[in-house]
């Protein structure tokens, strides 16, 4: 018995290791198309250009068998496991696949020490890769796998709700809702983004102005609200794994989705932050249930090599 366990193990160990390198090497396909749409589309002909670097870079990546971008990132693992399967039976698995893929790929390792400042080496630290598990009553194990890019990591903002905003800084025109001394001093004009969703709508605007053309846009962008701060982070992270095409099952979720891809195209950042149609790829949000006193609202990034893939095994 415990022989057939190490040979499963190893085989799933394996599994972990090719996808970490389909994960690496090739973006998904609906990201992919996404991007070819937007490349359709775009009269901008700076955007056009960037965004015809970007296809030809996928296409090289795949031939080639090597990453998409020298940043091969902060391994996140999503893991359904069968009920009783031990988890850190799976972590051991996932970070000895971590190793391996390292060398493999290769990835460039990304791990590094706070206290210290070294490098690890081999992508495995302190909590790194970041690893999620939770059980479920099915028979199988998937697992999620998503490279997050420093860059993109790096824009994500998290608001508290009442929140007090700078009108001009995300093209929203709006009247004198209220001045704040350093408002006034700044001749800045501020409006509130209240506990509801027009208030959440104010929040992912202000996020992606400030991102301005940073972290490899266009974006894949992730929005969940609730009502503790790791609760919120957590999710809008969990977002980023889903397809493009896939609608939220909630109708007014999936409606506030498609609201908010309109509004911030409308910006008219585009590829590069400085002109075009296309800013965001898809915009996914995620609900949870909150504590009255609190209104968390948190906003995660992907660059647009939103790289992830799922292992059923």
């Amino acid at each position: 018995m415990r022989e057939w366990l190490e040979i499963g193990l190893l085989k799933l160990r394996d599994g972990v290791v090719e996808l970490y390198k389909k994960v690496a090497t090739s973006i998904p396909n609906d990201v992919e198309e996404a991007l070819k749409k937007a490349f359709s589309e775009e009269t901008d002909p700076f955007a056009k250009e960037s965004l015809g670097v970007i296809l030809k870079n996928i296409s090289t990546a795949r031939s080639e068998s090597r990453p998409l971008c020298q940043d091969t990132g902060f391994p996140v693992f999503f893991v359904k496991i069968p009920i009783g399967l031990s988890h850190q039976l799976i972590k051991d698995v996932i970070l000895d696949a971590t190793r391996l893929a390292t060398v493999k790929i290769p990835l460039r390792p990304d791990a590094v020490d706070t206290i210290t400042g070294r490098n690890t080496g081999d992508n495995v630290g302190d909590f790194f890769p970041l690893i999620y598990i939770e059980e479920t009553a099915e028979q199988a194990l998937a697992v999620d796998l998503m490279l997050k890019g420093g860059g993109c990591e790096n824009l994500g903002q998290l608001y508290k709700l009442p929140a007090e905003l700078c009108a001009e800084s995300y093209g929203v025109t709006a009247k004198k809702e209220t001045s704040t001394p350093d408002a006034q001093r700044n001749n800045a004009v501020t409006i509130i983004a209240e506990r509801d969703f027009d208030g959440i709508r104010k929040c992912v605007l202000d996020a992606v102005f400030k991102a301005r053309g940073k972290g490899c846009p266009p974006y894949t962008i992730g929005v969940a609200v609730g009502g503790a701060r790791d609760q919120v982070t957590f999710l809008s992270k969990k977002q980023l794994i889903r397809r493009l095409p896939a609608m939220h099952p909630d109708s007014t979720m999936a409606n506030f989705e498609a609201g908010l891809l309109d509004d911030i195209n409308a910006l008219g950042l585009g590829p590069l932050g400085c002109g075009g149609k296309t800013t965001a790829l898809g915009v996914k949000t995620a609900a949870a249930s909150r504590h009255p006193a609190s209104y968390f609202v948190d906003v995660s990034f992907s660059c647009w090599a939103n790289r992830r893939g799922r292992l059923v095994w």
